[in-house]
């Protein structure tokens, strides 16, 4: 090729400084437009129930017929949340005296559980955490019968604390899950290691070492089974009785009569599900880190 051709050809000219780089890879608008208008639509699906809920829970019974569910009230009233208070007090207190002893019960079993799973390959180790695990699938209706004969056998008073050792024993299978992948993938075998060279035995490597950095496992079991053990209906309706059981019980006889009142049924709904919803809205980016906390290894 001649230098005159090589001098003809047209050179690769670099954009001109300051000018904005080509789109590339981004959506076309009307496809963002069709993609945020469906976010939004299903937003108001997933909403409509809980606008009906509050709207409803402030109108008196005598409006609800007249003016519809879907109607804003045309006086806006807190008879029903009083009257709905009134019957789910009680049983309030009685319910964080069950969800907090579960919470905190199960998730320390489960953890010394996965950390011994996880890092003292005992024999037959393996038997014993898939045993554990099988308690996971045993549905709550087919044990209900010989659940209930164990507690009158072992003598526990009923209501609450029937509760809390059932809600305790049924939770022991997932947080050992949870505490076993984040051990097994989180936690370094040469920290284990260093500690055993300085003569720390497994409780004293379990309490001082391996605790301090379990907060994220915590985390999870903690809101795991204080939900759980908060909206649980089965055991509370087999186990207890409204004089002495938790809030879903409390709930259910005040929506359940003959005659409802729906303005104290929806809020009683709300005032049941408000500890769930503060749990969730204050310790929901620590649950979503310490689920995926244990599912990649570093």
């Amino acid at each position: 090729m001649s230098t005159e051709t090589v001098a003809a050809a047209p050179a690769a000219t670099a954009p001109p400084r300051g000018a904005p780089a080509p789109r590339q890879g981004r959506p076309r608008p009307v496809a963002r437009t069709l993609r945020y208008g469906l976010l939004v639509l299903f937003v108001l699906i997933v909403l409509m129930p809980l606008y009906v809920l509050v709207v409803t829970s402030f109108k008196s019974g005598r409006e609800i017929g007249v003016n519809g569910q879907w109607n804003l009230p045309e006086t806006w009233t807190f008879a029903s949340w009083a009257k709905a208070w009134s019957a789910l007090g009680p049983s309030f207190g009685r319910t964080f005296e069950l969800a907090i002893p579960v919470a905190l019960i199960s998730s320390l079993i489960g953890a010394a559980n996965g950390f011994v799973l996880s890092r003292w390959r005992f024999p037959g180790a393996d038997v014993v955490f898939t045993l554990i695990l099988f308690g996971m699938f045993i549905p709550y209706q087919a044990v209900m019968i010989p659940l209930r004969e164990v507690v009158l056998w072992l003598g526990i008073a009923p209501g609450i604390p029937t509760l809390i050792f059932v809600h305790t024993v049924y939770g022991i299978p997932i947080c050992t899950l949870i505490f076993r992948n984040y051990y097994a993938t989180i936690i370094p075998e040469e920290l284990i290691e260093a500690a055993q060279m300085d003569g720390a035995g497994l409780l004293r490597t379990f309490r001082s070492l391996i605790l301090p950095v379990s907060i994220p496992g915590f985390v999870v079991t903690v809101i795991w089974q204080f939900t759980s053990s908060w909206n649980d209906y089965l055991f509370a309706i087999f186990l207890s009785n409204n004089r002495n059981g938790p809030i879903t019980i409390a709930l259910n006889a005040l929506a359940g009569a003959q005659s409802p009142d729906y303005a104290a049924a929806m809020a009683g709904a709300l005032i049941t599900s408000l500890p769930t919803l503060l749990v969730y809205v204050l310790l929901g980016r620590w649950f979503i880190g310490g689920l995926m906390a244990g599912s990649v290894k570093s």
